[in-house]
């Protein structure tokens, strides 16, 4: 138990749990059947759990340095070893669920969770640190409407919805650790624009991504969810 404790603490438990609470909300928005609905959750679920694993299992030297007390895999309550089957194994079964929804949706899925992989390998150390956060934000409302009977994109404006929210998602979530990262060498793009400048900019990017859900949802698939839902999701991840 004291095992699984430690891998899920591992999982950033918080965002894991936001996005697939929102994937299920999109689901229903999408008018997918309730089996669709679940295996949509349970893709979603473990690649946000394979992302969360694989960022404290490429970390942990880092972590280690800075003595981080708030990482299992730091406080040594799990080993690297475990952490990286964990982050495997998950990842592997949500491409398997993504399979049994569609070729497009496993297709997108992969494409979002390399995204995420990569900025965790490597990115969130460099100027294109935000790439990752436009492109799986951006891609997440899609993996809803291709996880229908009659897979299709998601309209347009989702797009930009998900990009601008994810760009501020990671505005605002480096901030607690601008200082840790600086001293093991972790310079993306909130570190070189500075804690005022991210939080500006993060702020425009919600406000964008709440007036193209406002003005480009109104009546079609997925206007289902409010703008107040994308924003708070934001937020909520934001805040995790």
């Amino acid at each position: 138990m004291g095992t699984l404790r430690a891998l899920w603490g591992s999982t950033h438990p918080g965002p894991t749990l936001v996005v697939t609470a929102l994937a299920i909300a999109l689901g229903w928005a999408a008018g997918l059947e309730a089996w669709r609905t679940g295996m949509l959750a349970l893709a979603v679920f473990a690649g946000q759990l394979s992302v969360g694993l694989s960022n404290d299992a490429i970390d942990a030297p880092r972590d280690f340095a800075v003595r981080r007390t708030d990482k299992p895999i730091a406080r040594g309550e799990v080993g690297l070893r475990v952490a990286w089957a964990a982050a495997l194994t998950t990842l592997v079964i949500a491409l398997a669920a993504s399979a049994v929804l569609g070729w497009g949706m496993l297709a997108l899925h992969a494409i979002a969770l390399a995204s995420a992989w990569a900025y965790n390998a490597r990115l969130k150390s460099t100027p294109a640190s935000i790439v990752p956060f436009l492109v799986s934000f951006g891609i997440f409302p899609s993996l809803a409407t291709l996880s229908a009977p009659e897979p299709a994109l998601a309209p347009a404006w989702a797009w930009a919805a998900g990009a601008a929210l994810g760009a501020a998602v990671h505005l605002t979530n480096v901030l607690p650790d601008l200082e840790q990262d600086a001293a093991t060498g972790v310079r993306g793009l909130p570190h070189r624009w500075g804690p005022r400048a991210s939080a500006a900019v993060a702020a425009v990017a919600v406000v964008a991504g709440a007036v193209a859900v406002l003005f480009g949802g109104a009546g079609g698939d997925l206007a289902g969810i409010p703008v107040a839902s994308w924003a708070c999701f934001a937020g909520a991840v934001a805040a995790s």
